[in-house]
């Protein structure tokens, strides 16, 4: 992050807030022309500090009120075993988050559902049918009390 300075910091930092602001916003919010802004985003956008832009969805106005974390114990741990997982974990719609962890289990998953029944059907219809799996469980949300996408930019 050698490379960044203030005003990459402050056009990151309000990108992440709305992706859709303008530069000709950002300009009059830093003080600066829009020539400059823009030029800075697109170099931001070439060197990979910007990944994509994104439309973040309403998981309620969607029927998708349910979250739960499942974390997943393999029985066999060679990279073939690891990648396979992985590949048909990706084509699991419900599961939105997959992260290989260290500790007691191998992977935690982020699953978002309408309601029990569908977790249900989730978890025995596709999670445990996929091979390799020992041991699963489940923890579900009751209150969300920080979401965010922001990375802090300092």
């Amino acid at each position: 992050m050698e490379d960044l300075d203030e005003l990459d910091k402050k056009i990151l930092d309000a990108l992440q807030k709305n992706a859709r602001v303008t530069t000709k916003e950002l300009s009059f919010d830093l003080k600066l022309s829009q020539t400059p802004i823009y030029e800075r985003i697109k170099r931001l956008e070439r060197d990979g500090y910007i990944d994509k832009y994104v439309a973040l969805l309403s998981k309620n106005k969607l029927g998708k009120s349910m979250v739960s974390f499942c974390s997943v114990q393999l029985k066999e741990h060679a990279k073939p075993f690891l990648q396979k997982f992985e590949k048909e974990v990706m084509s699991l719609s419900e599961v939105i988050e997959c992260y290989y962890i260290a500790g007691n289990f191998d992977y935690l998953l982020k699953v978002v559902i309408k309601d029990m029944g569908e977790y249900q059907n989730f978890l025995v219809n596709k999670l445990a049918s996929l091979d390799n799996i020992v041991n699963a469980q489940s923890m579900f949300v009751m209150t969300e009390i920080k979401w965010s996408t922001e990375l802090p930019v300092e």
